[in-house]
């Protein structure tokens, strides 16, 4: 089992939602952790409240993201896992979809989150260890109406962490999707606001302690895909 206490751990958009809980957890169990965000004012005050270290960056600003890896290995001497949690929605129906909503998703989930990670991979490859997260979601094995463009985007990381899986074993690098069902949190809220939790559907708490016990697995061995579901959301 690996401990969780001392793992440098990085996560993007983790100051909210479930990126905030999974921070939170782990910085409670012992961990060093950073995490990224856009609003400068939000991320420094979410991370003087867990205790983790603010790394101020907005993964669509690619040729931001190399100096703020480095900034994040620097501030915690390391890093041994990347939880890739940072992620945006657009829903519209066939006949209402532009281009310029694929482009502003696929910018934060696909090509930020693979420049994030290629970044990030050049020092697990050096240290020949480290654990990826991708955060998923469920509607990356399934379609619904008005999904086009999230789950194309959602499919396109699993088909990358596919991918990652092959060609980063060899590097004793692990590759982990989680993918969650419904869970409200500030996502794709426009004021950024947390939505309150609901009875019957999952909160920011379940999937941080889902990541975190793929994490705890012995080295040896990893989660490619794990799924989680409300028991009755209905």
């Amino acid at each position: 089992m690996t401990k969780v206490r001392g793992l440098k751990v990085l996560i993007t958009g983790g100051s909210s939602g479930i990126g905030k809980a999974t921070a939170q957890q782990l910085a409670a169990q012992g961990a060093v952790v950073s995490i990224t965000g856009r609003d400068k004012s939000k991320l420094d005050r979410v991370a003087s409240e867990i205790n983790a270290i603010p790394i101020h960056l907005d993964v669509t600003k690619y040729n931001n993201i190399a100096v703020k890896v480095l900034d994040a290995f620097h501030s915690m001497g390391g890093i041994d896992v990347l939880v890739n949690n940072a992620g945006i929605g657009s829903f519209s129906k066939l006949d209402e979809i532009k281009v310029s909503d694929f482009e502003e998703v696929f910018s934060t989930n696909v090509y930020g989150l693979t420049m994030m990670t290629q970044e990030v991979v050049k020092f697990f490859k050096t240290q020949q260890f480290g654990t990826i997260i991708n955060v998923g979601s469920t509607a990356s094995t399934n379609g619904f109406a008005s999904g086009s463009v999230y789950c194309a985007s959602k499919f396109a990381l699993r088909g990358l962490s596919s991918c990652w899986r092959h060609e980063l074993r060899r590097d004793n690098i692990r590759v982990m999707l989680v993918n969650p069902s419904e869970v409200p949190t500030a996502f794709n809220n426009k004021n950024r606001d947390e939505r309150e939790e609901e009875p019957k559907k999952l909160t920011s708490k379940e999937i941080a302690h889902a990541i975190i016990s793929t994490i705890e697995m012995d080295s040896r061995g990893f989660i490619p895909e794990l799924n989680v579901w409300a028991t009755n959301p209905f």
